[in-house]
């Protein structure tokens, strides 16, 4: 390229670039670039130059080349695609009149922090150390599908706001690969955040993101691998965030977030490998809650956080924190989308076993049953309200205590008054009307009684009465201390 056609300002790139010193156009510190469609000749800098430094610039012995611009209006489309750079390019705090085209380009460094862009195509790039895009404003789609990015990306305060958000995502970033850290707390979206398929070495920040996409995807992050953390706390989301599949072996954390998808799933987080779900602080979420099939090691998740309706077939955990009562936890497995599922009322007793809270492994045992109970037939309806109002299904034995107590009291009472007759009067014992209530209520223990005397008419109609309940009390007093037993959850003491 010809010296002589160039401005001034291209001039001072021109000659900067060899040394790799700064060319800083800015007139104040805190100049705003949006409104560099009106900076004049002075500061104007065609995409053309740059293109021309980028792949062929003078050279310097001693030196290393760089492009470091700032507060430039470039105009022209930076056409850079397929191309190898083999110096860092730093455009800060400049507007860009044209997307600029990076796609399948390889480059050493890429820092556009605080700059006003239409866009950003960079598709399949490969960038050798770290990518800055700290502060940008783009008034059009960033691609960066497929990039990969041996050090970290920074996005921390970005705005990506298309005019058109129906069809394309707003931030692609599907099966990129990132050899560091995702870092973008703050960023602004109005569209989909996709990060599908994609793997980040190190954690991915997203605290007091803002994403706005109402009714569709807000952040598609199917099948997203992490190396340790997702921060997204503070985070307001509008539209649904999906992680099924995704691998977080640190920490995923939702702490103090405002999500919201009326009538749809606010969090798909199903078939997920989390170490840690904090899911706490935040309002109760605007839609449901899907964790099917996800294996979670520290599930933090706070009772007035859930929604009206969850998923949770298949959830496994080890450890439900913080500790609340059983009566604050229940909920959740009454609001499942799927109706009664064993396997939550399961999952949840073993979590306040491992914490040595007996009493509330009984209560939810006893929910489980009383919800199981309203899926049998009436005959079964029948038996199950019988089980819980005479034993309460074995694990209250005071109360079948109670029962055989009273039914021995009236019996003894009874046959007190009013003696029956003996079968055999030269053979009969003696009667005595609590051994003989006793012979009658306990199926499997005898006094002699029972055998020696009838009574008759009503006080018959008793006896036969005395007989059902004791097979009733001993029947589910039985089967109840099996099922406890079985489970580990000691019967002793009533929920």
């Amino acid at each position: 390229m010809d010296t002589n056609d160039l401005s001034p300002a291209e001039l001072r790139v021109w000659h900067a670039f060899p040394k790799g010193a700064s060319v800083d156009l800015r007139t104040a510190d805190d100049e705003d670039a949006a409104g560099g469609a009106d900076w004049g000749p002075q500061r104007t800098v065609r995409a053309e130059v740059l293109r021309a430094l980028l792949l062929g610039g003078p050279l310097q012995e001693t030196e290393i080349p760089a492009l470091r611009l700032a507060g430039a209006r470039i105009t022209g489309t930076l056409d850079l695609a397929h191309g190898t750079i083999e110096h860092a390019l730093h455009l800060n705090d400049c507007y860009f009149e044209d997307t600029p085209l990076l796609y399948a380009a390889r480059l050493r460094q890429l820092n556009l922090s605080g700059s006003v862009l239409p866009g950003l195509a960079a598709a399949t790039v490969h960038v050798e150390g770290m990518v800055q895009l700290s502060d940008c404003r783009f008034g059009g789609l960033v691609r960066l599908g497929g990039a990969r990015i041996e050090g970290a990306l920074f996005m921390n305060g970005c705005d990506i706001s298309p005019p058109d958000t129906t069809e394309w995502p707003a931030l692609r970033l599907g099966h990129a690969t990132i050899g560091d850290n995702l870092y973008a707390p703050g960023l602004r979206t109005r569209g989909e955040v996709r990060l599908s398929g994609a793997s980040v070495a190190g954690s991915v920040t997203l605290d007091r993101a803002t994403l706005h996409h109402p009714s569709g995807a807000a952040l598609d992050a199917q099948t997203l691998t992490v190396g340790s953390d997702l921060l997204m706390r503070h985070v307001h989301v509008e539209g649904w965030i999906g992680l099924r599949g995704a691998r977080v072996p640190g920490r995923l954390d939702l702490s103090y977030a405002q999500l919201s998808n009326p009538g749809g799933t606010a969090l798909r987080a199903s078939s997920c490998a989390i170490g840690e779900l904090w899911l706490r602080k935040g309002p109760p979420m605007q839609g449901a809650l899907n964790l099917r099939r996800s294996q979670v090691d520290v599930l933090f998740l706070e009772p007035d956080v859930l929604p009206d309706e969850v998923m949770l077939n298949g959830l496994l955990y080890t450890t439900l924190t913080p500790h609340e009562p059983a009566e604050r936890r229940l909920p959740m497995l009454h609001n499942e989308s799927e109706g009664y599922l064993p396997h939550g009322y399961e999952q949840l007793t073993g979590s306040f076993l491992r914490v040595g809270d007996d009493h509330a492994a009984r209560v939810v045992q006893l929910a489980k049953l009383r919800r199981h109970r309203r899926t049998l037939p009436w005959l079964g309806r029948i038996w199950g309200h019988l089980q819980e109002a005479t034993v309460g299904y074995g694990f209250r034995p005071l109360l079948a205590g109670f029962w055989l107590l009273s039914l021995l009291a009236v019996g003894s009472v009874v046959y007190g008054l009013h003696h029956p007759p003996p079968l055999k009067p030269d053979e009969a014992p003696e009667f005595h009307p609590v051994f003989f209530t006793l012979d009658l209520l306990l199926p499997v223990i005898s006094f002699g009684q029972e055998q020696a005397f009838a009574p008759r008419g009503w006080y018959q109609t008793l006896a036969y009465g005395l007989v059902v309940a004791g097979w009733v009390l001993a029947t589910t007093v039985f089967a109840g201390v099996t099922r406890t037993i079985s489970r580990g959850v000691g019967p002793g003491g009533s929920p």
